[in-house]
């Protein structure tokens, strides 16, 4: 897809909407590098969320997660999986915005179905997990919307589906450059 011209996709979206699965479809299909902030975050910490979450606290995790992606945004050529959370950060706007940023748009009740037997998240430690998958949506949706493509997930969808469907909204965001007019 040479409309894209090595502009970085940055997927967003909540916790089990596929954003690592979907990610490495398209840049697959993009023949692009990909990149899973999370995974880069345990690299660098040498240390898994949870326990970065247990030992420092949501605050040290999410400023790495703003270090880490500050770091992908000077790459082009790029798919990026990002967490769950980093919409909440203005300052991860200003990186967000060197790319296509695409939300995985995920009912709670798949999420839920999804997330059933996950015990590694720290967010979803405490709590019902349905309640609190849509008390996280609540505070989150605001910021999703503000990506500038959405791709709405529908239950039994194969991440091959939802890849191509969203290669096809971000080909409708995508501006081709013009020819000068040389007349």
């Amino acid at each position: 897809m040479d409309l894209l011209r090595g502009v970085n996709i940055y997927l967003v979206g909540m916790m089990g909407a596929g954003k690592t699965t979907v990610g490495r479809l398209l840049a697959k299909t993009l023949k692009y590098r990909f990149f899973d902030t999370d995974e880069l975050i345990v690299r660098v910490a040498n240390q898994s969320i949870a326990e970065i979450f247990d030992r420092e606290g949501e605050e040290a995790f999410r400023e790495l997660e703003t270090k880490v992606l500050g770091e992908l945004s000077a790459y082009k050529n790029s798919v990026v999986a990002t967490g769950g959370g980093i919409v909440g950060r203005s300052m991860n706007w200003g990186y967000l915005h060197y790319g296509v940023v695409v939300w995985l748009d995920v009912p709670v009740d798949q999420l839920y179905a999804r997330l059933g037997s996950d015990t590694a998240r720290p967010l979803l430690r405490e709590g019902e997990l349905k309640s609190k998958l849509q008390s996280l949506l609540n505070e989150r949706e605001r910021f999703y919307t503000q990506a500038d493509v959405r791709v709405c997930i529908r239950g039994g969808e194969r991440p091959e589906e939802v890849a191509r469907r969203a290669i096809e909204e971000i080909k409708k965001v995508i501006k081709p450059e013009t020819a000068p007019d040389l007349n």
